[in-house]
This record gives structure tokens, C-alpha cells and sequence, in this order.
């Protein structure tokens, strides 16, 4: 992988948010793929389980949003993604998140790891 690969996964990744189904989930990730939503969340394992994922997690492909990246570093197979994302216009909700994701050589994601920060919740659980 290099940072060039990266950004085109990221770029692939925010069109299929943006359209209706998941068809497009099957160009991004692998049948055996995993995806950890957060720290401390359960695993979602395999192509099938992150199209019932996804489909839960959004509120539709006409949601509107502005998505910001910035790779921060790619070692191997793994990238590591700074981003940004703003919900609404007039922005209603707004978090930042770091995503990690291994690519296959096909450019299909094998393993993708979220690390999201929500204003407001602070550093530590009392915050």
C-alpha cells in the first residue's frame, strides 16, 4: 500500500456511504473482512455482517455530510487515516476519528478499525 492507495480507499469508501444499498461495500472490503466500529466494541466479521453494519449505522444514503482525510501513515499493508466528519448543514454533529486499514493487494480492505472522538466526552470516562 501507499498513500496514493489509501486515499483512493478513502475517496471509494465515502461514494458508497453516499449511495443507496451496499453493492459497492463488495468493491471496498474483502468476503472475510473485519471491522471494529471502536475500542471495547464488538468485532464485525465477514462481508455479509459489515452490509448489516453499515446499513444500521447510517441514516441513509441522501444524509448529509462532509467528510475530511489525512493520512497520517501507511507501513506494509496498513494505513492510518485522520478523519473528519461533519453531519448536517448547518453542522449538527461533528467527530473526528482515525480509521486503520489493511488492503489486499485488489485494494479491498481486510481489516478496518475505527477510533472515534466525540465532542464533548472528553479523555477519560469521568470527563
Amino acid at each position: 500500500m501507499n498513500r496514493a492507495a489509501l486515499d483512493d480507499w478513502v475517496s471509494r469508501h465515502e461514494a458508497a456511504w453516499r449511495r443507496p444499498g451496499t453493492q459497492r461495500l463488495r468493491e471496498l472490503f474483502t468476503v472475510d473482512a473485519t471491522y471494529s466500529p471502536g475500542p471495547y466494541e464488538p468485532l464485525v466479521r465477514g462481508l455479509d455482517a459489515i452490509e448489516r453494519f453499515w446499513e444500521d449505522e447510517r441514516e441513509g444514503p441522501d444524509e448529509v455530510f462532509a467528510i475530511s482525510s489525512e493520512p497520517v501513515a501507511v507501513e506494509g499493508d496498513t494505513g492510518v487515516v485522520r478523519v473528519e466528519v461533519r453531519y448536517g448543514d448547518p453542522v449538527v454533529q461533528a467527530y473526528l476519528d482515525l480509521w486503520i486499514v489493511a488492503l489486499d493487494p485488489d485494494g479491498r480492505c481486510t481489516r478496518f478499525e475505527e477510533w472515534p472522538f466525540w465532542p464533548g466526552k472528553g479523555r477519560t470516562p469521568s470527563s
